[in-house]
């Protein structure tokens, strides 16, 4: 999947940055839950990788938020675990949903991926959004989209088209 089916519209990634802005997400450790806030940094990762520069967090669940079947969410999961496997980086359950949990979503973050390869992997899993930032900053929502009306001064969203 490369390019996002027609209708997902201006008014939809709008909708969906929205959503995605106030969404929950956590990463895992030896059976902990840790939260990740955008616009926040997260010491307690890159302190567990002190070598890495680079963090991200992608899902390939529901490509361009269109939902699919469990078992075709399922397939495309360990498709994707598969992909992280094959980049040789280390990485971890993660999880994403809505505050009141009508949607939710296994999800991996990845430590020390380059920014062009966490890139291609979700355009190649169909997502629209997905979390990133380096060592020291805040997590930022990445939108595999053109900029909508109304989103002119968010500070921790990058719109790549």
């Amino acid at each position: 999947m490369t390019h996002p089916p027609a209708i997902v519209g201006q008014a939809s990634i709008s909708e969906l940055a929205h959503a995605y802005l106030g969404a929950d997400y956590s990463w895992q450790h030896e059976g902990d839950w840790h939260d990740l806030h955008i616009g926040l940094p997260v010491p307690a990762l890159e302190l567990l990788h002190d070598d890495a520069k680079t963090f991200g967090l992608l899902s390939a669940w529901n490509p361009y938020s269109v939902t699919r079947t469990e078992t075709a969410n399922r397939n495309a999961d360990r498709a994707l675990h598969d992909a992280l496997i094959a980049t040789g980086q280390p990485f971890c359950p993660a999880f994403a949903s809505a505050p009141n949990r009508s949607w939710r979503e296994p999800s991996w973050v990845v430590i020390g991926l380059e920014q062009a390869a966490f890139d291609a992997l979700s355009r190649q899993f169909g997502q629209l959004g997905t979390l990133w930032w380096t060592r020291n900053t805040p997590i930022r929502l990445r939108m595999d989209a053109s900029r909508p009306g109304g989103f002119e001064h968010d500070e921790h969203i990058d719109w790549l088209k």
